[in-house]
This record gives structure tokens, C-alpha cells and sequence, in this order.
């Protein structure tokens, strides 16, 4: 059953009824072709879904009668926020499609100092916009919960700031020998971990010793040099693993 999400002010539980607008009402109409009586599933960006039945569809929305709730929770109890320093090319779709589907809740990017990518203001908006656009549909086709939150471009000493707010923070980072994840994260109460992974260059020594300035634990993540898209999906995996939902039951 496709799914889209849907605002929770187009959402009345009074008289189970709901409303989508923009760009889905095009794709349901002309991609979908979808007709009166399909069913789809709609969720409201905060956990809750419901089965709904299409009433009627015109060319600026599409009217549904919700048939039923349904009982699930898709999203992990612990909230990642992953620090991303920009990576080159066409890689930051794939990590932004891949976080997405694992559970990662947030996605800040970074520049940092080795990171080859340079942001133009010009086209950064266009950028961003494409790359929101990338966890909409990774979001609904992995049937998330909600949508993951797209931030950045903060610089490195915006996102050490920014990582304050965190539970707990980790730096996966080459040099690192003997800390694990698992060891790391172990026994801890942690509503929200901070991941920095860096760009294809790396970090800077500089970068990790400010890093663990502010007490964020620095981590292997194993003896083999892992590719930023990857680090970034590994790092997540192995935290959603050990401290939520990831490799669970359904």
C-alpha cells in the first residue's frame, strides 16, 4: 500500500477525514493513477498512521476518509543526530537515502576542514531543497514514522556547539585503534547520540582533539578505512542496534 505524509492540521479524527495537497495530489493522480476507492496509507509526521480510503480526487487535492488507525511504532526509542562533513558528488544522496531508511532522526551538515565541497549560496537552496526532497521519498518508502530533519551547512565550530545538546557524542575516526561503539555507548542512559563523521579527507588532528574537548567519545569502527557514505551508515547501524529497534522484532 503506497504511503504519504501529511500534515497534522489536514488531519480531522472528528469526522475521519483527511486532506493531501501538492505534489503527492500528481503523483497519486498521474503516476499512481489512482482512482476513488484505492486505499493508501497516511501518516501525520508524528508517529501516528492511519489506513484511508480515496473519496474523491481533484487537481489541487485529494479527499480521504480514514477507515482505521493503525497500532505500529516505526521509529527508534533513541534519537540520532548524524554530523556529516559534506562529502563530494552525488554521495550525500545516497547517505541522506540510507540514514534515512535505517532511523537516523536528524542530519546536520558540516563543513569541515578538509572537506573538498565549497557551498555556493547561489545554488545551496536548490541543493537542500533536492536533497529534502531525497528523505521524503526514502521516508516513504521505507514506511518512517516521520521525516527526518535536514540542517546545515553549520561550520565545525557551529557543529560543536550544536552537538552540546546531545546525550552522548561519538567520532568514529581512523586512528582510533581499540574503542568500539558498543563499549562506548554501554550502560549509558541516552535519549539522543550525536555521530560526527567526517568528509572524504577525514579529520584534521585539530579537529579531534576540539572533538574531544567536549567529551565526545572518539571510536573505531573496525580495522578496515571505511568510505564517508559508508562510516556514516555503519556508525548508525551499529548504534540503532545496540541501543533500539534495529535487527528487532517487527
Amino acid at each position: 500500500m503506497d504511503r504519504f505524509f501529511v500534515d497534522k492540521e489536514y488531519i480531522n479524527l472528528e469526522d475521519n477525514t483527511c486532506i493531501m495537497t501538492g505534489d503527492d495530489v500528481k503523483h497519486i493522480s498521474k503516476v499512481l493513477r489512482a482512482r476513488v476507492g484505492d486505499q493508501v496509507e497516511i501518516c501525520d509526521k508524528e508517529k501516528s498512521e492511519y489506513v484511508c480510503e480515496i473519496e474523491d480526487i481533484s487537481k489541487d487535492e485529494v479527499c480521504l476518509n480514514i477507515l482505521k488507525k493503525l497500532d505500529v511504532n516505526r521509529e527508534p526509542d533513541v534519537k540520532v543526530r548524524l554530523y556529516q562533513g559534506l562529502p563530494k558528488g552525488t554521495k550525500m544522496e545516497m547517505i541522506l537515502q540510507k540514514l534515512t531508511e535505517v532511523g537516523v532522526d536528524e542530519i546536520i551538515l558540516v563543513q569541515n576542514k578538509r572537506s573538498v565541497v565549497k557551498f555556493d549560496n547561489k545554488k545551496e537552496d536548490k541543493k537542500l531543497e533536492r536533497w529534502e526532497r531525497i528523505i521524503y521519498e526514502a521516508a516513504k518508502q521505507s514506511k518512517r514514522g516521520k521525516i527526518p530533519k535536514l540542517r546545515g551547512v553549520l561550520s565545525f565550530k557551529e557543529a560543536l556547539e550544536d552537538m552540546k545538546d546531545n546525550d552522548m557524542n561519538i567520532c568514529p575516526y581512523e586512528n582510533e585503534k581499540t574503542a568500539s561503539i558498543k563499549d562506548s555507548i554501554k550502560g549509558k542512559d541516552i535519549n539522543t547520540i550525536g555521530i560526527f563523521i567526517g568528509p572524504e579527507g577525514g579529520f584534521d588532528e585539530g579537529e579531534i582533539e576540539k572533538i574531544e574537548a567536549i567529551d565526545s567519545q572518539v571510536v573505531s569502527l573496525g580495522p578496515r578505512i571505511l568510505r564517508t557514505e559508508t562510516a556514516s551508515l555503519v556508525a548508525t547501524s551499529i548504534v540503532l542496534y545496540e541501543l533500539s529497534d534495529l535487527g528487532g522484532e517487527v
